[in-house]
């Protein structure tokens, strides 16, 4: 008896999941992930590194902020500077497996960033700008960094929680010669239960059925984002990412 109710129940979650995807033709997942991609090819070898910046300093009230990079609106709240740290090493460390890029670490990277920043003859010289500046010190094709909007914290373990992980960022891949942006993505999700979303199950299933803490949940992001970006050193197509995906 337990057995047919247990395959019932399976039956039933698979029927209301496929249901509801022809209903709603995935575009619930269009709300917390995109990526896109220029309409042109561009030979990508060497990349700089910059990493993450939290959108909003410590001691700011969560609010709107307008994305320097690419001028998008979004909800952000302050991120701790440990957080940025740990998002920049986990990106780095990707890339550095994936072996597509010639690459320039972050912190190789920090030195020069923060030489032309504070430069007196710097002053008032816009995010794009000093992206360009470092990407052309290093003689880079690209320039890799992002922002940080929301990382909260799941309250409660594996199996229950009071508050679901929830976290938002964007990366940004720009060409040093004129400041194109040559990719950009952004991940924003809270993790939900499949009782209050049955289009989540990716997120389910890649938590193996448990509440991701909110690195887990940002580690699955960035390695969704950075699969869509070029290959490296071969001609990248044209294309734009179809964001009906398991993110």
């Amino acid at each position: 008896m337990y057995q047919k109710v247990s395959i019932n129940y399976l039956s039933t979650m698979c029927c209301l999941v496929l249901v509801s995807l022809v209903i709603n033709g995935g575009c619930h997942f269009r709300t917390n992930y995109f990526s896109e991609k220029p309409a042109s090819s561009y030979r990508i070898n060497k990349v700089v590194v910059v990493g993450f910046q939290s959108a909003m300093s410590q001691g700011e009230e969560p609010g709107v902020v307008r994305d320097p990079l690419s001028g998008a609106v979004f909800m952000a709240e302050p991120v701790s500077h440990e957080v940025v740290q740990r998002m920049t090493d986990i990106l780095f460390d990707r890339l550095v497996a994936e072996s597509r890029y010639e690459l320039v670490s972050p912190g190789q990277a920090k030195g020069v960033f923060s030489s032309i920043v504070y430069s007196d003859l710097n002053v008032g010289m816009g995010p794009i700008k000093v992206l360009k500046e470092v990407g052309k010190a290093f003689q880079a094709d690209a320039v890799l960094a992002g922002f940080i909007y929301r990382w909260r914290e799941r309250e409660g373990n594996d199996y229950g929680v009071n508050r679901a992980a929830s976290v938002a960022f964007d990366i940004h891949l720009i060409r040093p010669a004129d400041g194109t942006v040559l990719w950009k993505g952004k991940f924003d999700k809270t993790q939900q239960s499949l009782s209050e979303n049955l289009l989540d199950v990716a997120t389910f299933v890649k938590g193996r059925g448990r509440w991701m803490t909110v690195e887990k949940l940002a580690t699955v992001g960035l390695q969704k984002l950075l699969s869509e970006i070029s290959p490296g050193p071969k001609e990248s197509g044209s294309s734009e990412v179809d964001s009906h995906s398991s993110y």
